[in-house]
């Protein structure tokens, strides 16, 4: 009984969290391929309605159900999911003669997670907005309170962010149930009014279409694939609540919904194809609903719209845990759930950006045809590399890999090209800020190799150093109490540790050198945490400790302290007072070889984002002394 609570608790859970797009798509998916502004709009014909819902249906089974739920979902990074799953599966497993191919496979998924903050600026927007469209069908006296409310409510969801979401997100599973329970009520009453659109289901209406009319069907793909949007999520929040969840909510609940809306939708259309057009969700909903289903899916794409900015919030801490951005300040704001995080620049940036969007597309429809390129170029490359690590790493025989990818990236790619031809319309605003991004990723960190070289020989060998120090005579002074000094590895000395010695000339009792690691995984146990070493010379006290997180562990440095202890010096951790020492870097730029000037200057300019270093590991300011240098590239 416990164990059916647990599942169901999870379900709703993800229903919360994990659907929120995929399952506010219909609001704007159908009104998007038949809108009069669309430059390549579908006419509405009986034909073209049966091969544009038929289109939407074998879209959403092959992409959702096929690709992510029966088979990208179970490429796991230990239970995590995500495109940065994939990216440290590959760079983790690949064997050396595929180094290379490794290498340029991670790249172009770094590429992808750098689409999803294109997506995670437009989601917010498309979504809130075509929600609050509906005050256009339910009253259309009030239409021009249409973008304030929506900027409204945007403002309101991003200023509750610091909050968190832990009271909040109690809510969105009850609430998304009832979404889903009304959508599909809708579409059945839709349905039920004229029958014959069940035939859409049938893949000869989308081939029919697709391949008799190609260059109408081909243009439409660029609107149908909006029915697809949020697919990522089912495999990025795959590490929050399971496959198994995951998967029955999708089948059994959300897929049906979703389905049964696009159909009644599909109805309404060939019933009244001059007046449904404009609005089709709405209009199959009866008027004395229309209000309240306002408000319905108000709150419904809000919880989406969280999804996803919860969503660019982990990803900038992971990306930032393996090096590809700074450390930016990130608040965790619950204490139960390490995964509840915040990160004031992130969501500020994403707030300018999402109220940019609004205000200059003004309509869902017109912000529909930015909103592809993101999606399809994510979906792609994650397809892609699912194939690699199948074909690689889990020996997938050539027969089985060749027609199964063939199908999905032509599938894939029919969707991303499609999208490119919005280019002039808008679509090239999500490509460019996956292309910027990129940049900025791609950038630090190969500035980050540069100032961790030149950092090396300022440092010089941690051997050589305790081996001046174990032979100085006489004897460098120690004082009570225990020095912590955080540095990058095992290799060299730390700075602020060489630099207290040569000024102060003076030790503490016990040392520990801590080095802070950040392995290609989620998570890792308490047990498999430390490793100790005395470095040569127990006498001396002097130790160093490497400390093992995963990428979305929290990189708390006085919580392993008990772990040391445990380890057997607690005598190290009972002298007195614990000081820790932080060696800080100012980087300046210069003439050191090896990167543009104009890449140089956005490493420094990103460099000054990066959160105290003190603040990041959780350090006590009170017991924390910061001592500086400067590296010139």
């Amino acid at each position: 009984m416990r164990q059916g609570a647990a599942r169901g608790a999870l379900e709703l859970g993800a229903l919360g969290v994990v659907f929120g797009d995929i399952g506010t798509s219909p609001l704007y998916t159908v009104q998007t391929v038949f809108s009069p502004s669309d430059p390549h709009r579908v006419h509405v014909s009986s034909g073209n309605v049966y091969g544009v819902i038929s289109l939407i249906f074998w879209a959403v089974t092959i992409v959702v159900t096929i690709t992510y739920v029966l088979l990208v979902m179970h490429a796991d990074n230990d239970g995590e999911g995500g495109i940065m799953a994939l990216i440290t599966l590959i760079r983790r497993r690949s064997m050396p003669s595929k180094r290379r191919t490794a290498l340029i496979l991670a790249a172009l998924g770094i590429f992808g997670a750098s689409l999803f903050f294109g997506d995670s600026m437009i989601t917010p927007a498309i979504s809130v907005l075509s929600a609050i469209e509906g005050v256009q069908v339910a009253a259309p006296s009030v239409a021009t309170i249409v973008l304030p409310l929506t900027a409204a409510v945007l403002i309101g969801l991003f200023v509750l962010q610091r909050l968190g979401t832990g009271a909040v997100g109690r809510m969105f599973g009850p609430v998304m149930v009832l979404w889903f329970s009304v959508i599909a009520a809708c579409g059945i009453h839709g349905i039920a009014g004229n029958p014959s659109i069940l035939k859409a289901l049938s893949p000869t209406y989308a081939g029919a279409f697709l391949f008799g009319h190609f260059g109408t069907a081909f243009f439409s793909l660029a609107a149908v694939v909006l029915a697809v949007t949020g697919a990522e999520a089912l495999y990025a929040d795959m590490g929050h609540f399971g496959r198994g969840p995951i998967t029955r909510s999708w089948l059994f609940l959300v897929f049906p919904a979703v389905i049964l809306n696009y159909l009644g939708q599909g109805a309404l259309v060939l019933a009244d194809p001059v007046h449904a057009i404009s609005n089709p969700f709405y209009l199959l909903v009866p008027a004395w609903g229309r209000i309240p289903m306002v408000f319905l899916a108000t709150a419904a794409t809000v919880i989406a719209s969280q999804a996803v900015i919860s969503g660019a919030f982990s990803l900038t801490q992971q990306a930032a845990q393996i090096g590809y951005l700074p450390r930016l300040r990130i608040d965790h704001t619950s204490e139960e759930r390490a995964g509840q995080i915040y990160v004031p620049w992130i969501n500020w940036a994403l707030c300018v950006a999402v109220l940019a969007l609004v205000f200059t597309f003004r309509t869902s429809t017109a912000l529909a045809y930015a909103y592809g390129v993101a999606v399809t170029g994510t979906i792609t490359i994650t397809t892609l590399l699912f194939f690699y690590i199948a074909r690689q790493q889990w020996r997938w025989s050539l027969w089985r890999v060749i027609p199964i990818a063939a199908l999905l990236l032509t599938v894939d790619g029919l969707f991303f090209a499609a999208n490119l031809t919005k280019l002039p319309h808008g679509a090239w605003l999500p490509l460019a800020i996956g292309i910027v991004v990129f940049i900025v990723l791609t950038t630090w960190q190969k500035g980050r190799q540069m100032v961790t070289l030149q950092r090396a020989r300022d440092e010089g060998s941690l051997r050589e150093f305790i081996d001046e120090l174990h032979g100085r005579k006489p004897p460098l002074l120690r004082v009570p109490g225990t020095s912590i000094f955080l540095n990058r590895g095992k290799e060299t000395a730390p700075l602020a540790m060489r630099a207290n010695v040569e000024h102060n000339e003076v030790l503490h009792d016990h040392v520990i050198i801590l080095a802070i690691t950040t392995l290609p995984v989620p998570h890792v146990a308490d047990a498999d945490r430390l490793e100790i070493d005395d470095l040569g010379y127990k006498e001396d006290r002097i130790y160093h400790v490497t400390a093992r997180f995963g990428y979305a562990d929290i990189p708390n440095v006085p919580s392993l302290l008990p772990l040391v202890s445990a380890a057997g010096k607690e005598h190290a951790l009972s002298g007195g007072k614990i000081s820790y020492f932080l060696s800080t870097i100012e980087i300046r730029r210069g003439n050191t070889p090896g990167m543009s000037r104009w890449r140089k200057r956005l490493f420094v300019a990103t460099a000054r984002l990066t959160a105290d270093a003190a603040e990041y590991f959780q350090l006590p300011r009170e017991s924390t002394v910061i001592m500086g240098a400067r590296i010139e590239l």
